[in-house]
């Protein structure tokens, strides 16, 4: 058989494995999220609870001090967003026939004014009332997984007690255990980089979005607020995804001028922290290019649904590092980059 013959034998079954793995993990959607969002927690607690082993703090007392956090924490979010979640639900459809309405009238305003325009071109095709919809089906699936958390943070602490004595098991089971435990390290160190400056950024967008839509005086802020730290971890176009149903009932319940001020401060948080700010603090070497971003936005959530568009990017920001801990796959972190390395470009 020649060499082409088998690569091509290799490339197809590479490709099959690959289509799979994506139908288990699109059937196993309801097992697989909760066990993702496990170790994705598992990886933003896994430094403060380092820092409390440095400390001389023993094991298992760090272990149960973060998880306190984290329950402290989740506790505090559900008080707070949970009835607002409900009650926008409940609400939704009032805000679409407004909404409907005030596009209707914008309509006969440019028909008075000799722009021709069909009013069945904006009831079929064309629906702001839509844009709500999603966003509260969005955010009601997510409450379903929420509703996991027992089990969520269950795996967290099993996760994070399997880490603590991680080290000493790959001494003890691999040859080269200082060379996987480099590779391990630098994987690791990368990962709870990114995650914990992302997390702060999300963490502030959330807060200032929250406290400039109560200044306005719109409805739900700190739903929206939540949803902007949600949608944060996604770059580029999480932020806008954002903004649209935040500014949509801006629309019905304040005005145009004030849906104005709205996005301008979606805007305005979006160029400072996450152009400006978050960029200096992460370091540009683990960006990731729009394409790829937009791709996995994509391909997680079809498998995963609404969560797996939040993970999207942390997972794969997480392969992309693991990728560039080894040599021989440096080249496939590259191509999933944002920026064309510097000795590539003096060639050029």
């Amino acid at each position: 058989m020649t060499t082409t013959g088998t690569h091509n034998r290799g490339l197809l079954l590479t490709l099959a494995s690959f289509i799979i793995v994506v139908a288990g993990m699109r059937a196993a959607q309801s097992l697989l999220v909760p066990f993702l969002l496990a170790i994705f927690i598992a990886i933003i607690c896994a430094g403060p609870m380092h820092w409390l082993q440095r400390h001389r703090v023993p094991s298992g007392l760090a272990v149960f001090l973060v998880i306190l956090t984290v329950v402290g924490c989740s506790l505090t979010v559900l008080i707070l967003v949970g009835s607002s979640v409900n009650d926008f639900t409940q609400s939704l459809p009032e805000y679409q026939q407004s909404l409907r309405s005030q596009a209707l009238a914008l309509v006969t305003w440019l028909q008075g004014l000799g722009i021709k325009i069909s009013t069945s071109l904006i009831t079929d095709y064309f629906d702001p009332g839509k844009a709500l919809e999603i966003a509260g089906n969005m955010l009601a699936r997510t409450s379903g997984v929420l509703a996991n958390t027992f089990m969520i943070l269950l795996t967290v602490i099993f996760i994070l007690l399997e880490a603590a004595g991680m080290p000493a098991k790959l001494r003890a089971g691999l040859d080269n255990a200082e060379t996987s435990l480099q590779s391990f390290e630098r994987f690791n160190t990368g990962v709870q980089q990114y995650l914990a400056i992302k997390t702060l950024i999300s963490f502030a967008t959330g807060i200032i979005i929250s406290l400039w839509l109560m200044f306005l005086g719109l409805d739900y802020p700190l739903l929206w607020g939540l949803v902007a730290f949600l949608l944060n971890y996604v770059p580029n176009i999480g932020s806008i995804i954002a903004a649209v149903p935040a500014v949509l009932l801006a629309v019905v319940q304040l005005g145009p001028g004030s849906s104005l001020m709205v996005a301008a401060g979606y805007l305005g948080v979006n160029l400072v922290l996450g152009s400006a700010l978050e960029p200096k603090l992460m370091g540009r070497k683990l960006g990731i290019s729009t394409l790829v971003v937009f791709l996995s936005l994509v391909f997680w959530g079809w498998v995963l649904g609404p969560v797996g568009m939040l993970l999207s990017v942390p997972l794969t920001m997480i392969v992309k590092i693991a990728l560039e801990v080894k040599p021989e796959t440096r080249w496939l972190a590259l191509l999933l980059g944002s920026e064309i390395p510097q000795d590539v470009t003096e060639k050029g």
